[in-house]
């Protein structure tokens, strides 16, 4: 490793935490700790505020400085860089042409061996949406955020889809923010609900908060200690476990290659006579009998009973409909 890479690398580990042992870093480095030092006196010249710990290890910390040195990234860096901001450009923040300009800046000031690696790397990146989902106003998400970070309560108009303009708004809603979680294109608060006295889950893009916010708060912890198994478990309609409340499973007239592509996770076997079983869950058994029906091939051994029932009810409904018409 050349010296200016070995730099490179020691800020790159200087940035992860906040004390580094010394002797840790020329474990890391594979350098002696003089050589360590060295490296920390080029890069304080540099203008990086690299302070001493004390100890009987001695040590370094990296602190915030009132000017901006060079920004460095090594070689992963960059390129992680670049990838993280193709990917932000589907990511629902309401900063996807902020990001598309952003990645062809730092494309345009990576030295050559990189940009080659970063033009090698090519992948479409598809907007995992939900059809009525909608940018999300960046500062919107940073005064969430800033709220989340700074325990503060917050009040809130929630703003519901189809009410009516001259209606009465609703009281605002006093949260405690805890987290704010990204999927499939929307953004998402975490909150606990001091008129509820219950968590909720509320949709960012609409929450409008008032100003100014409220009284710090003691944090709580989230249910189960994990916050995306607990977003996970909400949105699969569980309200404990990451899991789907309902699972069953049947025995489809297919053959696995046929079945697996469209099943995800769920599990699948395959049997001697060509068949295959599938077991899947759902938020309800009746949702879960439409997910085995729609691979359009014959079922059998029907577990659990729940499931059996829910495929009659279907049946019913089906009946029903074939016999509506159009008014």
């Amino acid at each position: 490793m050349s010296s200016t890479s070995r730099m490179l690398t020691l800020l790159s580990l200087l940035q992860t935490r906040r004390d580094w042992p010394g002797g840790v870093l020329a474990e890391r480095l594979e350098v002696s700790p003089r050589t360590v030092r060295r490296d920390v006196d080029r890069l304080r010249e540099l203008g990086y505020r690299i302070g001493a710990v004390k100890g009987p290890d001695g040590g370094y910390r990296l602190d915030a400085g009132s000017e901006l040195p060079p920004l460095l990234f090594d070689d992963d860096q960059a390129i992680a860089l670049a990838v993280a901001l193709q990917h932000a450009t589907a990511a629902g923040a309401g900063v996807e042409e902020a990001a598309v300009r952003a990645l062809t800046t730092v494309r345009q000031v990576l030295p050559a061996r990189l940009r080659h690696r970063l033009d090698a790397l090519r992948f479409t990146t598809l907007e995992q949406r939900v059809p009525d989902a909608r940018p999300t106003d960046p500062e919107l998400l940073i005064s969430l955020s800033t709220a989340v970070r700074a325990r503060q309560v917050l009040r809130v108009d929630h703003v519901k889809p189809g009410a009516a303009v001259d209606q009465d708004p609703p009281p605002p809603r006093r949260v405690e923010p805890h987290h704010l979680v990204a999927s499939a294109g929307r953004w998402y608060l975490v909150a606990w609900d001091l008129d509820r006295n219950d968590w909720r889950i509320f949709r960012a893009d609409r929450l409008v908060p008032r100003t100014p916010a409220g009284a710090r708060f003691a944090p709580r912890a989230v249910p189960g200690g994990d916050v995306r198994a607990f977003v996970a478990a909400r949105f699969k309609g569980s309200a404990a476990r990451d899991e789907w409340p309902c699972r069953g499973s049947v025995v489809l007239e297919r053959r696995a290659e046929k079945v697996r592509p469209f099943v995800g996770d769920d599990a699948v076997t395959p049997l001697d006579d060509g068949r295959v079983r599938v077991e899947a869950g759902a938020w309800s058994w009746p949702a879960l009998a439409a997910s085995f029906a729609r691979f359009d091939a014959a079922i059998s051994e029907v577990e659990p009973a729940e499931l059996r029932a829910a495929f009659g009810e279907l049946a019913e409904r089906a009946a029903v409909a074939s016999k509506s018409r159009s008014k």
